[in-house]
């Protein structure tokens, strides 16, 4: 009986030690969990593709100012003008005063020539004489101005220093050699038999403007010119439209007898090389 006591004693210990054991084993394994779950939230996770991006539609006014652009591509323009009459005539301050951006300046270019035309044509002036007699009296007022200036207590006269710039005369110089080079360059070519096209485009020019020399002299030739200048550019710009559309119909009956022409004609016409020989 006195052996039971110490019995129980003893087997306590060992039942709380296999207690105590089986905790640590949920203990262990919890870790284990805890860790590898720690280790999946730190693995880095693929990432979801991008959306597509949404495709930029363009707007009604943008799209309808696209075709209306490209419609007014298309429309004919005389002479195969794809530029604003503006820049076909070189832009700048020369086709400003053609085409009357500033009307006092234009009206007073044209009245300048009209005024020079009718001094040399009308009333028989000649150059050389306009231009002696100019110097002589704007040199003489000049001269009596100095020098009476000391006694009637005035300032002389400021007359300015006029300088030609070296460069505005080779700048000059260069673009008229270029363009005398060109056309010697295109007459060699017609010259050649290479193009009948142009080789009857240039005779029906000389010959016009043979018939225009013999109804008026130079002096004439160039004010016309100069008039026309100042009002053909603005009339057309103005309606342009409409100029364009007969222009279409005439260049369309241009080109049905040039063919017919070419086949009857120029197709039997002999032509020259079409290149040079190089040695």
């Amino acid at each position: 009986m006195a052996e039971q006591p110490h019995a129980e004693g003893g087997a306590s210990p060992k039942h709380e030690t296999l207690m105590e054991k089986l905790a640590d084993k949920l203990h262990v394994g919890g870790k284990d969990s805890s860790s590898s779950d720690s280790d999946n939230d730190e693995r880095p996770r693929p990432s979801a593709p991008p959306a597509p991006a949404a495709e930029v539609k363009p707007s009604f006014p943008d799209s309808a100012a696209t075709a209306a652009a490209e419609a007014k591509a298309k429309v004919f323009r005389l002479f195969g003008r794809e530029q604003p009459i503006h820049k076909a005539l070189g832009g700048g301050k020369p086709a400003d005063v053609f085409l009357w951006r500033n009307r006092n300046i234009s009206a007073g270019v044209l009245g300048g020539a009209t005024a020079i035309w009718i001094l040399f044509e009308l009333l028989g002036y000649h150059l050389l004489t306009f231009v002696c007699h100019g110097l002589i009296f704007s040199l003489g007022v000049l001269f009596l101005w100095s020098n009476a200036s000391s006694f009637i207590n005035k300032s002389p006269p400021r007359v300015p220093e006029v300088i030609i710039p070296e460069d505005l005369v080779v700048n000059i110089a260069l673009s008229t050699r270029y363009e005398i080079n060109r056309a010697f360059a295109n007459l060699r070519q017609i010259a050649l038999g290479r193009d009948i096209k142009k080789f009857l485009m240039v005779i029906a020019g000389l010959w016009l403007l043979s018939v225009l020399g013999s109804c008026c002299n130079f002096l004439t030739l160039v004010y016309i010119v100069f008039a026309v200048l100042h009002t053909v550019p603005v009339l057309y710009e103005k309606y342009e439209d409409q100029i364009d559309s007969y222009g279409e119909k005439g260049w369309v009956e241009i080109k049905k007898h040039y063919a017919v022409f070419d086949e009857k004609v120029l197709s039997k016409v002999p032509r020259g090389p079409a290149k040079d020989k190089k040695h």
